[in-house]
C-alpha cells in the first residue's frame, strides 16, 4: 500500500504516519530525511542534492523525484510507503505519478487530515507553553507563514487526487485515536473515495 499524507502544519501527520507505519509495515518517507540520507550515502543524486543545498538553492522537482525514486526501491519499502511532505506542488504530483508508473507502482490512497486554522494556532500556542518553545519553528508567526504556503502550493494538489478517486478526507479536529480509526476505515478494501 502506497500512501500520501496531506494536512497543514500541526494537523498530526507525523503521529498518524507513525501509526500507519507500525500497523501496516510501511516505510515512512520524509523528503528532508531522504535528502539527508542520499547525501550521507554519497549516491549520485545525493551528491547533486548536496551541491544544490550547499549553495542555498531549492532542490528541483526533478532532483527530489529522483531521491524519492531511489528511496522507494529500498527493501523497507517492499510492503509500501507513506509519503509525508511530498508532493508539495501539482508539478511534483504529476512527476511522482509518472515515476511510479515507470516502476509499475501507484499511489493507492491520499489522506487529507483537515483541521481548522484557528485550532492549529491554539495547538502551537499550547505546545509553546508546555515545552517553553523547545522547537525553533514553534511560534505563531512561523505557523501562519507555513499555512499560507500550504494553502497556496499544496492544497491545490487535492483536486488532482480527487479526480483519480483516491482522496480521503478525515476530520483532524477529533482525538488522535478517532482520527486513526477514520484513516483505517478509509483504507479498508472497497472503500469509496471522498470520505
Amino acid at each position: 500500500m502506497n500512501l500520501v499524507l496531506f494536512g497543514p502544519p500541526g494537523a498530526g501527520k507525523g503521529t498518524q504516519a507513525a501509526r500507519l507505519r507500525d500497523g501496516h509495515g510501511l516505510a515512512h518517507l520524509s523528503t528532508g530525511d531522504m535528502l539527508r540520507a542520499a547525501v550521507e550515502a554519497g549516491t549520485p543524486i545525493g551528491r547533486e542534492a548536496e551541491s544544490v543545498m550547499a549553495s542555498g538553492r531549492l532542490v528541483s522537482d526533478e532532483l527530489i523525484c529522483g531521491v524519492v525514486a531511489e528511496r522507494i526501491d529500498a527493501p523497507d519499502c517492499a510492503n509500501g510507503f507513506i509519503l509525508d511532505g511530498f508532493p508539495r506542488t501539482l508539478a511534483q504530483a504529476e512527476a511522482l505519478d509518472a515515476m511510479l508508473r515507470g516502476k509499475g507502482k501507484a499511489i493507492d490512497a491520499v489522506i487529507e487530515i483537515r483541521v481548522d486554522e484557528a485550532v492549529l494556532v491554539e495547538r502551537i500556542t499550547n505546545r509553546i507553553q508546555e515545552t517553553g518553545g523547545a522547537r525553533a519553528d514553534d511560534n505563531v508567526e512561523t505557523l501562519k507563514k507555513r499555512l499560507e504556503v500550504y494553502r497556496a502550493q499544496t492544497a491545490p494538489i487535492l483536486p488532482f487526487y480527487a479526480e483519480k478517486g483516491i482522496l480521503h478526507t478525515v476530520d483532524g479536529m477529533q482525538p488522535m485515536d478517532r482520527v486513526a480509526a477514520e484513516i483505517e476505515a478509509a483504507l479498508a478494501p472497497g472503500r469509496a473515495s471522498g470520505t
